[in-house]
């Protein structure tokens, strides 16, 4: 091992290196800086420069002093400088990207319209009105408008008080109107809530015109791309009419017209100046301001129009003030609740009658708005005095002329809780009221009225049917079985013609339900409706002739064109009319001996027949005159049994009632009578030929006119308590049929 020199310091060993690699050595400089050292280590030459300026080769530097004031003042407008450059710029970079959604938003919006070039104002959704055979209106379907009127037409204050209350800048703004966007903003904000709405009357019609009621925000984006589109096809006095035409007012009132003959009773060009304040007034909340449902609402809303049509200077403040509290307004009765079940029923024809309907139209009938409103009295006040003594919860009535013209329909208590028709829809158990035709086949096939056939007891195969009494009479004619409605007589007549050949008869008179042809269809225990089984009895009271229940008998457009009229039907004669009087001359017995006793007509022939069905659940009541056929059902939609409501009791006296109002003033007329002497004037002509002594005819009856046939003697009676588990049973299957 060599070791250095030593010379003026400290020598290394050289460890036998040579001597020129014995002085590469790391200086300070050339060392990796401590990781832990805060501040990297300054170079070599930085070094340099100071051990320069340290010993005197360089003068050092002199560090200048702060400025002061003045410094500070410069570097504050430097950093101020500074950030309203970055202000600038950012507020360019935020207004470009700003504008950039927008374009998007209004693309994206306009991607979900249709095109505009395909856009067209729609035409009204056509309306169904529906008038009585006076031509008073009835009913009305679809939306309520009333004809287009012209701007010109209108008063001016009509159109200007929708433009003060609803847009006062209408003629100066494009569609949209920012600065009504911003005052609704500032008073929304002030209120805390929604108490102001920027809307302009061109977004409204937008809106009625072509898109939903639904509050969304891309709904009021396409409200206001289609209004610029409006302003820009169409002049603002054309928006303006558009918009009038077609707003709504309420009550099912769709423009100024409708809402005028519905509120005032007259034109929307003789409306006053209060009149036409309400009507701008109702545009807000139609449905709640409607001054039919809300008069206070609807007149506290007018001020505040007559207030802003001051303002605007549309009207003078004493014009103002004259009108406050003078709207007048007066709702026309459009017929009684319960017709609008016929209007149901209209709606469910028209397709057949004229297809499509692609236009608005008046469908003229045969309704009596007055029979209408006493047979729905009839039906409401009967129900309201006894339905619950009865547990009857429902009723129905239809009335029709002897060629089936319908003159009044009452399909329920109150449509408005229930829209069931149980005229037309509903199908139930006529009971006995299902027997005429029974007893019309036993006519045609050789009996007479005076026939003698045995009530008593019967079995037919383990069925042993009872009277609805629980009595028997023995021998007794047609007439008298016919007039107490005996179960056993009838089903001994239904067995004796054959069942099918009683459904035949019943489906030529006009029954269209299906009909079981068995043993119990003499008791009437298959399912019909009411229209239906009214229509049926119609021949009895035109001499025989078939007929078609029919309500409407013309439909027109609103502007006149004829679409449909009824033709006169062809007539088809479906009793000999021999027959019809013997029918009429036994049923006129029911009236006056028999289960119906109260359903009599001062001055009038009628006839007709009860029915109560198994365990009391229908109670019926099918009577007629020369002028009219009215049935009246009462019973339960859940088909539960009554407390005992026979077809002589509630059904009676609601027919009675109504058939004595529907033939004031009417001149008498006689019902048919048989061309051979059988009918109301002499019924006993022919009685002695064919009946035996027990059945002869007894004193004629005043009222009458003609034959009554002596009451029958009571034999073979059997109470309930004695009829047996057997007894008990049929009769809760069938014997309450009466």
């Amino acid at each position: 091992m060599a070791w250095g020199k030593k010379k003026g310091g400290r020598k290394e060993p050289l460890f036998g290196l040579p001597a020129a690699l014995a002085d590469l050595r790391l200086t300070a400089a050339d060392r990796i800086p401590n990781a832990a050292d805060d501040k990297p280590r300054k170079s070599a030459k930085a070094s340099t420069k100071r051990k320069a300026g340290d010993s005197g080769d360089e003068p050092p530097r002199e560090r200048k002093a702060p400025a002061g004031r003045s410094g500070a003042k410069r570097r504050s407008k430097s950093r101020f400088g500074v950030g309203l450059g970055r202000l600038v710029y950012w507020g360019a970079v935020l207004s470009l990207w700003g504008v950039i959604a927008v374009i998007g938003v209004v693309i994206y919006v306009g991607a979900h319209l249709p095109p505009i070039q395909s856009l067209e104002i729609p035409k009204r959704p056509p309306t169904i009105q529906i008038v009585g055979i006076d031509g008073s209106m009835l009913a009305q379907r679809g939306e309520m408008a009333g004809a287009n009127v012209a701007l010109k037409d209108l008063p001016p204050y009509l159109p200007k008080a929708f433009i003060a209350i609803e847009d006062r800048r209408f003629y100066s703004h494009f569609g949209i109107d920012p600065v009504g966007i911003l005052r609704a903003l500032v008073t929304n904000v002030l209120h805390r809530g929604v108490s102001q709405g920027g809307s302009t009357l061109t977004q409204q019609l937008a809106k009625n015109l072509f898109l939903t009621q639904e509050r969304t925000m891309q709904r009021k984006l396409q409200e206001a791309e289609l209004a610029i589109w409006l302003e820009r096809k169409h002049s603002k006095n054309e928006i303006l009419e558009l918009y009038l035409n077609r707003v709504y007012f309420g009550s099912g009132a769709y423009g100024v017209e409708a809402a005028a003959q519905k509120y005032f009773g007259k034109s929307a060009k003789n409306v006053t100046i209060a009149e036409a304040a309400m009507l701008a007034g109702l545009v807000k909340s139609p449905s709640r301001l409607a001054p039919n449902r809300n008069p206070e609402g609807a007149e506290a809303r007018a001020q505040v129009v007559l207030a802003a049509m001051a303002d605007a200077k549309f009207i003078t403040e004493a014009q103002a003030q004259a009108s406050i509290g003078h709207p007048s307004y007066s709702v026309k009765p459009v017929g009684a609740g319960t017709v609008n079940y016929v209007a149901d029923w209209i709606g469910e024809v028209l397709d057949d009658l004229v297809g499509q309907i692609d236009e608005s139209i008046k469908v003229e009938t045969t309704i009596d708005p007055k029979l209408q409103s006493v047979a729905e009295a009839a039906i409401i006040d009967e129900l309201a005095a006894k339905s619950v003594k009865f547990n009857v919860s429902q009723g129905a009535l239809v009335a029709m002329t002897p060629d089936g013209a319908v003159r009044a329909m009452v399909g329920g208590r109150n449509y408005s809780e229930s829209q069931y028709n149980r005229a037309v829809t509903a199908k139930r158990q006529p009971g006995s009221s299902f027997k005429p035709f029974v007893y019309l086949t036993a006519l045609e096939q050789g009996l007479t009225p005076d026939t003698v056939r045995q009530d008593a007891p019967i079995e037919v195969k383990g069925w042993k049917p009872e009277n609805y009494t629980h009595e028997y009479f023995g021998a007794v004619t047609l007439t008298q079985a016919l007039a107490m409605s005996l179960n056993t007589v009838a089903i001994r007549l239904g067995l004796e013609v054959g069942p099918k050949n009683v459904v035949r008869t019943a489906h030529r008179l006009g029954i269209s339900s299906k009909l079981e042809p068995n043993a119990s269809i003499a008791l009437g225990t298959s399912e019909v409706s009411m229209v239906e089984l009214v229509g049926a009895y119609a021949p009895f009271a035109n001499g025989g002739v078939a007929v078609t229940p029919h309500v409407v008998t013309r439909i027109r457009t609103l502007s006149g064109k004829l679409l449909y009229m009824r033709q006169p039907e062809e007539r088809n004669q479906v009793i000999d009319p021999r027959y019809v009087g013997m029918m009429n001359a036994m049923m006129r017995e029911t009236l006056i001996s028999g289960t119906a006793r109260k359903a009599e007509i001062p001055g009038w022939p009628a006839a007709g027949k009860t029915g109560t069905s198994q365990d009391y659940r229908d109670a019926w009541f099918i009577g007629y005159t020369a002028n009219l056929v009215t049935g009246v059902w009462l019973g339960n939609d859940d088909n539960s049994p009554t407390k005992k409501a026979t077809g002589g009791g509630l059904p009676v006296e609601v027919w009675s009632r109504f058939m004595k109002t529907a033939h004031e003033g009417v001149p008498v007329a006689n019902l048919p009578s048989s061309p051979g002497g059988w009918g109301l004037s002499n019924l006993a002509q022919a009685a002695s030929q064919v009946s035996p002594p027990t059945a002869a005819p007894g004193p004629a009856a005043a009222s009458a006119g003609g034959y009554r046939p002596p009451p029958p003697t009571r034999t073979n009676v059997r109470p309930e308590a004695a009829a047996g588990l057997d007894g008990w049973l049929m009769d809760r299957l069938f014997g309450g049929n009466r």
